[in-house]
């Protein structure tokens, strides 16, 4: 007889390994600056944040879910040449070459090197070389089974981590006032537009549409095999994992609200001075153990989903062997020093983050009636392609695309592209009903749609 399972705590244990999942070191410390830095306008701050940082990553994963695929079979509904390219920049770029090299710099700097000096222990060449090796093996150790990633994530480190969260934030909200400080900048001028911003620079859209076909390796890990009931389930992990962000966010940017001096934009000083100061030497442990674990589930899931999806693109080379070797390639850039790195991903994430949000938006509108959308994802792929390629570039210093459409005072390299791009979207639409396709689904995207959603089988 098969066991019995609880359908109910496999969704709760996804949803809160989702969570873990996004909730990375970016994630700790953007809160923070926006309730130093926006003063009475962190209502209206936060709305748009949580609107970039929370809802649209919440969309992904339901976009995937519904379409049964992943960023793979997604980006070739496009086209094949788009469809092998396109998931293979995301993938690298969120996986080995930056993420999570990112990941394990920033828990050094953050964790480890706090601790160091806590104890008068000065760092030496040596110590960033041993913390990226224990963290990448323990990343491994993490990430070496998919099929038990939900477990070992949802049952155990997601809890600890928001018990970490939940006492450094009560614990500050309770024994400091609330700082007066007035908004600046942008915070003051544009409150709702910077908040946008800052939640679409978590760049957690991207991320999204990798862990949207993790809740889905881990849903059928646990025998969900009918489609409706895959759906619903992946819909509603990823509404918890939704809230615990939002409930997240909202306690970290009180936290920022409460700490006064210091640099309003230095969210790592503004949590570890919140911590120290209101619990002493026991804060600075707590600070450290949550970015640990915030950063040690991001890289597992990170480096799982890199690790399937190469499996699957290379099949002669193994899962475990692929896992290996990006942990490896983590390491040695991590050492390297990701100050290059970050200078020459910047802008392909620029130019990626457009056109992932195009798929998302194109993908829900496909769910009403599959396969019967092609120019709407053409026409705004293409747009979004087009003007990410403006922003990358005047984030290399090339400039003159950008200021020549500033002219036209609607534009702005984080958020400039919308408008048109969905002007081009609904072109498409419009395209794709006049042509007859709304009633009449292109056997071509029938047959691309057949690729396994897995990107790599669970393990």
């Amino acid at each position: 007889m098969p066991a019995q399972t609880n359908p109910t705590g496999h969704v709760t244990t996804t949803g809160l390994m989702l969570f873990a999942l996004f909730f990375g070191a970016g994630n700790l410390i953007f809160p923070p600056v926006l309730g130093a830095s926006a003063g009475a306008h962190l209502p209206v701050v936060l709305a748009g944040f949580l609107l970039t940082g929370v809802i649209l990553p919440l969309a992904t994963i339901v976009a995937v879910s519904t379409s049964g695929e992943g960023i793979s079979g997604i980006a070739h509904r496009v086209g094949p040449r788009f469809g092998t390219l396109m998931p293979l920049v995301v993938y690298l770029v969120i996986g080995p070459l930056y993420a999570v090299p990112r990941v394990v710099t920033v828990s050094y700097e953050l964790a480890t090197r706090s601790l160091l000096a806590q104890a008068g222990v000065e760092p030496g060449r040596w110590a960033l070389p041993v913390h990226a090796a224990v963290f990448g093996c323990l990343t491994l150790l993490l990430a070496l089974k998919p099929s038990r990633l939900a477990d070992r994530i949802g049952h155990w480190l997601t809890p600890t981590l928001l018990i970490l969260v939940a006492v450094l934030c009560v614990v500050v909200l309770v024994r400091l006032p609330a700082a007066e400080q007035e908004p600046a900048g942008g915070y003051a001028t544009s409150p709702f537009r910077t908040g946008l911003v800052q939640g679409y620079l978590t760049m957690d859209v991207l991320a999204a549409s990798v862990f949207g076909l993790v809740v889905l390796n881990a849903l059928d890990s646990q025998g969900a095999t009918d489609r409706r009931r895959t759906v619903s389930a992946a819909s509603v992990a990823a509404a918890i994992a939704a809230a615990l962000l939002g409930l997240v966010y909202l306690g970290l940017a009180m936290l920022g609200a409460r700490v006064g001096g210091g640099d309003p934009s230095d969210g790592a000083g503004l949590l570890r001075g919140a911590a120290a100061h209101s619990l002493g030497g026991a804060g600075v442990v707590i600070f450290a153990a949550v970015v640990i674990l915030a950063c040690l589930t991001t890289s597992a899931g990170l480096l799982s989903a890199w690790s399937s999806y190469a499996a699957t693109a290379w099949p002669r080379v193994g899962f475990g062997r692929q896992l290996v070797a990006g942990t490896v390639v983590c390491f040695f850039l991590a050492n390297l020093g990701l100050g290059m790195i970050v200078r020459i991903v910047f802008p392909i994430t620029l130019l990626l983050y457009p056109v992932a949000i195009t798929l998302v938006a194109v993908t829900l509108v496909d769910a009403v009636a599959p396969g019967h959308l092609r120019a709407a994802y053409r026409w705004g792929t293409a747009c979004a392609g087009l003007l990410g390629l403006v922003s990358a570039l005047s984030a290399l210093g090339v400039t003159a695309p950008s200021v020549l459409l500033a002219r036209t005072r609607l534009w702005n390299d984080e958020t400039g592209w919308t408008f048109p791009t969905l002007v081009c979207v609904v072109t498409g639409v419009v395209i794709d009903i006049t042509g007859g396709r709304w009633s009449s689904p292109d056997p071509g995207l029938r047959h691309a749609r057949t690729v396994s959603r897995r990107g790599g089988a669970s393990r």
